[in-house]
């Protein structure tokens, strides 16, 4: 038993070769994420990062000192958790309101040569921070910028410019005649109306027509076949350069939506008669 005993304890301090690969590799992948705080990221006394997930953010700090974790504005805190909860302080605290209602983490450090990891869960993404101590240099404050939400922002000020933009130009009110019976099924895409001005035909179809898939426009020939027709979209318009009689939209396979756009012609107004 003594002897197995010895074999069991040497065996466990021998260094198993399969263990150094994947070290190397994790200790390489940390690394190559961890982002260090740059002279031109600095806003005064800020260092600001550029938010990525995934990615490591430095924070150095001292004791005696406080160092500011900002949070974008309107960001709720969900959890924080720390490596060493012995030796660092982390608290939380808030300033402004309403939608600019700001998050801050403070952080300080109970000595020099102290190293740990901070992991900050909100209601939008998750921080990684990597905490370091020094004698007396102390990052004051870091936050983010966040080139996601900034490309969303700039889509929809583009969608909104484009949505705003007049479906067609040259259109005279007083000449545009709605006198159109739309048939047929019922699908999501149904169009609202349809109307002319004596010279384009215009479709207007509901918001989801712009997400969806867009059925194509058919006019329909004098003896009933089916003719591609040209035609342009503008947002949730179908623009149709020529009048026509009656036409058909066909979305489908096997089990095609099949929806008729026919023009109705407008009763001519009954004058009095004598007498009447």
């Amino acid at each position: 038993m003594i002897r197995i005993l010895i074999l069991s304890a040497s065996i466990v301090s021998l260094p198993c070769p399969g263990f150094a690969q994947p070290i190397a590799r994790v200790e390489a992948a940390n690394k190559a994420a961890l982002r260090e705080p740059s002279r031109d990221g600095y806003l005064h006394a800020v260092q600001i990062y550029p938010y990525n997930d995934g990615v490591v953010y430095r924070l150095y700090a001292a004791p005696e000192r406080v160092s500011d974790i900002a949070l974008q504005p309107g960001e709720a805190l969900v959890s924080v958790a720390a490596g060493d909860t012995v030796r660092w302080t982390v608290g939380d605290t808030t300033s402004g309101s309403g939608a600019e209602k700001r998050t801050h983490l403070l952080v300080k450090p109970f000595s020099a040569g102290l190293s740990t990891n901070l992991v900050i869960t909100t209601d939008r993404r998750v921080y990684r921070v990597q905490l370091t101590s020094t004698a007396a240099t102390a990052m004051t404050a870091i936050a983010w910028t966040y080139p996601q939400d900034e490309l969303l922002a700039l889509q929809r000020q583009a969608q909104g410019a484009e949505a705003a933009q007049p479906v067609s130009a040259g259109i005279e009110i007083e000449h545009l005649s709605f006198n159109y019976r739309i048939s047929g099924d019922r699908p999501a895409w149904l169009p609202l109306r349809a109307f002319d001005d004596g010279r384009q035909t215009w479709i207007e179809f509901p918001g989801s027509i712009e997400v969806g898939e867009a059925p194509p426009l058919f006019v329909l020939g004098d003896k009933g076949q089916a003719e591609l027709v040209n035609y342009r979209v503008s947002g949730r318009y179908y623009i149709v350069d020529r009048l026509f009689g009656a036409a058909e939209l066909r979305l489908g396979g096997q089990k095609q939506k099949v929806v008729r756009i026919t023009r109705v012609e407008a009763k001519p107004k009954r004058r009095a008669g004598r007498g009447s």
